[in-house]
């Protein structure tokens, strides 16, 4: 599936594991919500990530946040917002690692997505062929300013702190 941000596409280097998989001693994974425990208790020498499906209560995963480098979180349809709250809670509740929306969004979401806190959208071949990576790369220039500091994309000034930054250049 590609994997693409406001930057585009990006090469993806973790591998995820089915249900049925061993999990292996090397490389970067991401496993099911429900193997967890079972992956980060193997003597491992690559990072691991979970995938999350969109039900999930962020808060039972905030202990374990140092020992993960990446969460996705499932996106059923792109009319399912859930993973928007979750993306905000888990950035709210501390996690600062890598965090992607893995399912069916479209291209018009993405700079939503980035607002939330989502660094990466992960979408099926079959999205990405209807909606070719320069609609996505409009769509996460779609937002250049939001109200509210926790809603701003990264590296992008809120309406107030330009409105400050404006009236301190003037003096």
């Amino acid at each position: 599936m590609p994997l693409l941000n406001e930057k585009g596409l990006q090469e993806e280097i973790w591998r995820e594991l089915e249900d049925h998989e061993p999990i292996p001693l090397e490389g970067d994974v991401i496993v099911p919500q429900a193997r967890l425990e079972e992956a980060l208790a193997a003597p491992r020498t690559g990072r691991t990530g979970v995938a999350l499906p969109n039900t999930i209560e962020a808060e039972a995963l905030q202990p374990l946040f140092n020992r993960l480098s990446l969460i996705t979180v499932e996106f059923p349809g792109f009319g399912d917002g859930r993973g928007f709250s979750i993306a905000k809670r888990l950035r709210s509740l501390g996690w600062r690692g890598e965090l992607w929306a893995d399912g069916r969004v479209i291209a018009d979401q993405l700079a939503y997505l980035r607002a939330v806190g989502f660094d990466s959208a992960r979408i099926p071949e079959d999205l990405f062929a209807r909606q070719p990576l320069e609609d996505w790369l409009t769509a996460a220039r779609s937002i250049s300013a939001a109200y509210q500091m926790e809603e701003r994309a990264p590296g992008v000034a809120s309406i107030l702190e330009r409105r400050k930054a404006a009236r301190a250049a003037k003096g």
